[in-house]
């Protein structure tokens, strides 16, 4: 029988025995070049088909205006996704790259230019990081509408670790245009 994994049990490796906590995890996903919704669906997939990692939920699918963007960037779907897993932040984080080049993402050095998907870790537990490669909690999510109110639709109780309730957070920023998309829906496997 499969059960969902849960996040106060720590996973032992069977081959190591090494011990892994299980940590709730928050990914934003963002697309605003070619086949948006395919993108956005293709990430949760891969999301889904990753080793040691358990979807719990996805929110619905928010169009938005694009936020500090070039002037031709077009508007943006975006989504949050909730999942457990026992990887190492590290790993997650390469697996999220991964994702994105699989969705041919490029990367011009431009910022904030228009992209085909955006996989982005928000919250990974309680872990912290300031290195170049991996920033958590993620650094402008306090500010970001599109992040937060979707994540807030899932958990209305939520906390971003060093920021505060995301319900307070969500009134303090700026919307942004962020509309719910009631005729999109991504699809848990």
């Amino acid at each position: 029988m499969t059960e969902t994994p849960n996040p106060h049990i720590v996973d032992a490796d069977a081959l190591t025995g090494e011990m892994h906590p299980i940590r709730r995890v928050v990914v934003a996903l963002g697309s605003n070049l070619g086949e948006r919704m395919a993108s956005l669906q293709g990430a949760v997939d891969a999301l889904a088909d990753t080793p040691d990692v358990w979807l719990t939920s996805v929110s619905g699918v928010y169009e938005t205006t694009p936020v500090d963007c070039p002037p031709e960037a077009k508007p943006f779907l975006n989504a949050v996704v909730l999942l457990d897993t026992t990887l190492p932040a590290k790993r997650l984080m390469d697996r999220c790259l991964a994702i994105e080049d699989a969705f041919d993402r490029e990367r011009t050095g431009e910022r904030n230019a228009p992209r085909t998907l955006d996989v982005d870790l928000i919250v990974v537990g309680d872990r912290r990081s300031n290195e170049d490669f991996l920033r958590l909690p993620h650094p402008r999510a306090a500010e970001r509408a599109f992040v937060l109110r979707p994540w807030h639709d899932l958990e209305p109780d939520a906390v971003l670790p060093d920021h505060g309730p995301v319900a307070e957070l969500l009134e303090k920023a700026h919307d942004h245009g962020t509309v719910l998309r009631e005729d999109l829906e991504l699809q848990l496997q």
